[in-house]
């Protein structure tokens, strides 16, 4: 990780493309922007982090749920 001291106003680079500029330092925090191309997605990690554990929670089947859709199929058919 690389850690940098900035200054309001200033800007880093990563890359060619992507510039960051300190546009406000407070005592609870920092305001940052960001530009980068379109093609280049920029999430906050909380919220990636979110979205991926109620993606796994709805994929999570109960025994309940299973039992209930078993029930929806018709019974196999014996020749």
């Amino acid at each position: 990780m690389l850690v940098l001291s900035r200054r309001v106003g200033e800007r880093l680079m990563i890359g060619d493309d992507i510039v960051v500029t300190i546009l406000e330092v407070r005592s609870d925090g920092v305001r940052l922007g960001i530009d980068a191309p379109r093609s280049i997605a920029v999430n906050r990690a909380e919220v990636l982090e979110a979205v991926t554990e109620a993606n796994v929670a709805a994929t999570a089947a109960t025994d309940a749920a299973v039992d209930a859709l078993r029930r929806l199929l018709p019974p196999p058919r014996t020749p």
